[in-house]
């Protein structure tokens, strides 16, 4: 899954980002609407998450302007203005949701694997192949229950298969669906992926081998014993302690991930506030000079979204 996203405070996107990533996104970040909208006339994406207040183009107006275009794909707004007016404007402009920062990452996370849902109303919830059982909804592969380890590249390839089993996809859509516009790799790089999760899979226990070269045109999912539903009613009580502890596995990481961020962003956080403390200081003593307010309406605007 490939998303887009518009966000022009860098403590906001770079974790925001890294948090998708490790949730197996494919993920683009521009820090304007105008960025945004050249690279939506460019790329497909899955799901768009967009700042209310952006440079060149707001995102109210980049909203409408998709819109207006016919482009349906999810938007997810990201607005610390609480007034419901506002909301009204975005969600009247064609957004699909909406979430006021600060955010829970969880929430918001949540959130956006149920637009993608909504998106995608005929995808199971699970996929499988013979052995092999990837659920999207907590990012994991299991054979035989048993967790496969791999790398975001290759788990968006397998889920890509999984999801279009009867599509060939050559080396221009496996660029399109699974890396960003900045990291666009070479046809032996596209390779070295397949080949790793190939070896991985087979490590694992796989019943075969899922992925199936079609010479001269690209890959695709092998045909014969795919699956694509739901897990039978025995089968997934065996699974369901399991997949608890996977998913308050995830939860753990997701935590530690976090208060890494805050160790990355804290000074930063520390700046804006002293940035904050000095202009009140000046405004009680009447020295308060523009360009010092206009910096200080800007950095509060910034800590309210953080």
């Amino acid at each position: 899954m490939k998303i887009l996203l518009i966000e022009d405070d860098g403590l906001i996107a770079e974790p925001l980002a890294k948090a998708l990533i490790d949730q197996h996104y494919v993920v683009d970040v521009v820090a304007d609407g105008e960025a945004g909208w050249e690279l939506l006339e460019s790329f497909t994406y899955d799901l768009i998450l967009l700042d209310v207040i952006l440079p060149k183009l707001d995102g109210i107006s980049l909203c409408r302007k998709l819109r207006s275009q016919g482009n349906r794909t999810p938007i997810l707004l990201l607005t610390a203005q609480q007034a419901s007016t506002n909301k009204v404007m975005g969600l009247d402009a064609g957004a699909d949701d909406y979430v006021a920062k600060p955010f829970n990452l969880q929430e918001l996370l949540a959130r956006i694997r149920a637009l993608l849902r909504r998106g995608n109303t005929a995808l199971p919830p699970l996929l499988e192949w013979r052995n092999l059982r990837l659920d999207p909804s907590i990012c994991e592969v299991t054979c035989e229950h048993q967790l496969v380890r791999l790398t975001p590249k290759e788990y968006g390839l397998l889920e890509l298969l999984l999801r279009n089993p009867h599509r060939i996809f050559n080396t221009s859509a496996l660029i399109d669906h699974i890396w960003s516009f900045e990291e666009p790799p070479t046809e032996d790089t596209i390779r070295s992926h397949v080949k790793g999760l190939r070896q991985k899979l087979k490590a694992a226990g796989a019943l075969g081998d899922p992925i199936e070269t079609v010479y001269g045109i690209g890959y695709r999912l092998r045909p014969g014993e795919e699956k694509r539903q739901d897990l039978k009613e025995s089968r997934s009580n065996d699974g369901k302690g399991q997949r608890e502890l996977d998913r308050l596995r995830v939860e753990s990481e997701t935590i530690a991930g976090i208060v890494d961020i805050w160790e990355q962003v804290k000074e930063a956080v520390d700046r804006r506030v002293a940035v904050l403390e000095q202009a009140v200081a000046l405004l009680l003593q009447d020295q308060l000079t523009e360009a010092l307010r206009q910096q200080a309406e800007q950095e509060s605007h910034k800590l309210a979204g953080s």
